[in-house]
């Protein structure tokens, strides 16, 4: 089942509980929640490289506005306008497409690769860069790739332990590279070349599916669908699952008593905080307490989350209604406005919320995933390649 096919399940589930007697709308009462980091403060000054004053400006160094836009399509020649993925690589940026892969150095597109030069399969769905190596790792619907020395080598069922050729994230962590496919997850370790795969048959996974793989401190945490998310320790081998304690598929019936949700789309570690995304929601994990956020009780642009970037203290989330940036007090949320160049820009904190008007925003609303440097963040979306900046120029008018 694609993404796609998920979603109008989940849609189609939702309404029949709303036409059932709104038990889904039952539990959506309208709170606050409200998670201390940092002593930040209000205001009313907004600048676009600062989204509020604080005392401790370290702490929201991640909440810039970002309100300078520029797009890349197929103009600009990237082989497709569907972008499913983007990694930053130093001054370079990968680009997967449904087409193909792309490559960009200083703003261009410098080379596209395809099925013909080594690419096992045209629709690309995830690329990281080893930090040991610097091999680019490349998943895509038909097998894996790494791209090291301006060549591809492939891993695929027939020829290598690949636990599926569908291949939904690929995460490189020391010698290790870690998938999470189709058909279960799999460790490749590049000294041994030798693989391990984790399935419903040796992981406390109840079937084979997962989205999902992210790390740090000694763990990997595996985003498997319908199984909640499950924990590995490196060292140790031990694995541990979490898993939404209510039982209920639909609905979270006791907030912040674990995981919001078990369908997880992928999780990402920073900062001794594990940030998991949903398809219902978001949950933040600090070892020992659960915090859930939902899009009608926060600023969070959507529950359908498809893609979770951790980056310091803050948390990036892509959705099919916008791209929020949460730091676990303050959401910035960006979204397109229809038929029309310009973008919005809501802040949120609590019970109070501000929305600003940017000249320009990103090229869709509908994000597959996102990374970022010291100067830009890279959307990948429905309608191309978006990269936004904080000018420190924020052309938009507050509105309460």
């Amino acid at each position: 089942m694609n993404r796609p096919v998920q979603k109008r399940f989940t849609i189609t589930t939702l309404i029949i509980l709303m036409l059932g007697g709104g038990i889904f709308l039952g539990f959506s009462l309208k709170k606050t929640l409200h998670f201390p980091v940092g002593g930040m403060a209000s205001s009313e000054n907004f600048d676009g490289a600062k989204a509020f004053k604080t005392t401790n400006p370290a702490k929201i160094q991640e909440l810039k506005i970002y309100d300078s836009w520029k797009h890349y399509t197929t103009k600009e020649g990237l082989p497709s306008n569907k972008i499913n993925t983007v990694r930053v690589d130093g001054n370079r940026v990968w680009i997967g497409t449904d087409k193909g892969l792309a490559l960009m150095e200083n703003g261009k597109i410098i080379n596209v690769l395809k099925e013909e030069d080594g690419l096992a399969h045209h629709n690309v769905v995830t690329i990281d860069v080893s930090p040991m190596t610097g091999d680019v790792w490349i998943g895509t619907m038909s097998g894996l790739n790494r791209y090291s020395a301006g060549k591809f080598e492939t891993f695929n069922q027939f020829n290598s332990g690949v636990p599926n050729d569908v291949i939904y994230q690929v995460y490189c962590i020391d010698k290790y590279v870690w998938l999470a496919t189709g058909g279960g997850a799999g460790c490749y370790d590049t000294y041994s070349q030798q693989w391990k795969i984790f399935t419903e048959m040796n992981a406390p996974m109840h079937e084979p599916w997962t989205y999902g793989i992210s790390g740090g401190d000694g763990k990997v945490w595996i985003a498997a669908w319908g199984g909640g998310i499950i924990e590995y320790e490196l060292e140790t081998a031990q694995m541990r699952d979490y898993i939404d304690p209510d039982g209920e598929m639909e609905i979270d019936l006791f907030p912040d008593d674990g995981l919001v949700h078990d369908i997880t789309t992928g999780s990402s570690y920073e900062n001794g905080i594990l940030w998991v995304g949903t398809y219902f929601g978001m949950s933040r994990y600090d070892g020992t307490r659960w915090k859930g956020y939902f899009d009608h009780d926060s600023g969070l642009a959507s529950n359908f989350i498809n893609f979770t970037k951790a980056q310091g203290t803050a948390v990036w989330l892509c959705t099919d209604n916008g791209l929020s940036n949460f730091n676990g007090q303050t959401w910035v949320t960006y979204r397109p406005v229809e038929e029309s160049t310009k973008g919005e820009v809501i802040i949120t904190e609590g019970d109070k919320k501000r929305t600003l008007t940017t000249s320009t925003s990103m090229s869709n609303n509908y994000l597959w995933g996102m990374d970022y440097d010291e100067e830009y963040i890279w959307l990948a979306t429905a309608k191309g390649l978006s990269r936004g900046e904080a000018s420190g120029k924020l052309m938009a008018k507050a509105t309460q």
